[in-house]
């Protein structure tokens, strides 16, 4: 049975979502595309509000983003100023807290890859002072 988890972060909001089964995780940026755009960035750009070499720039106004890698994400607002005035919001991504993946088959036919790291016990997102209506929506199967 697939769960969608909705949770709208505004300024100074913090959330941690914690489930026990596996889930996909996305990150939705819903704002006004004429006053807005979303860019991922560096944590040094991040620090330094700095749009000159964004990894990546959205600007749909309804931008969805898959959280499936641990690790720390950076977004900021690319118009002037606003990255400066707190538009700009981290997302932490760990991996699962319960290490519940089978174990690989043994035997010729086993495969030498490992497997994959869960990544959808905790996702924790901190806005501070950000501006845009950030909506995370979290799509999960529960077992």
């Amino acid at each position: 049975m697939a769960v969608t988890r909705t949770i709208l972060l505004a300024m100074a909001a913090m959330a941690i979502l914690s489930t026990a089964s596996a889930a996909i995780y996305n990150i939705v940026f819903k704002y006004s595309h004429e006053a807005h755009d979303v860019l991922e960035v560096s944590k040094a750009d991040y620090d330094s509000c700095s749009t000159a070499i964004p990894i990546a720039t959205l600007n749909s106004g309804n931008d969805v983003i898959a959280l499936t890698v641990t690790g720390t994400r950076y977004f900021i607002c690319g118009f002037p100023g606003h990255s400066a005035g707190g538009m700009k919001v981290t997302i932490d991504v760990m991996p699962s807290s319960s290490s519940s993946s089978p174990s690989p088959a043994s035997g010729p036919s086993a495969s030498n890859a490992p497997p994959p790291t869960p990544v959808s016990a905790t996702i924790s997102v901190e806005a501070t002072g950000f501006g845009l209506a950030i909506l995370l929506a979290v799509a999960g199967l529960m077992a």
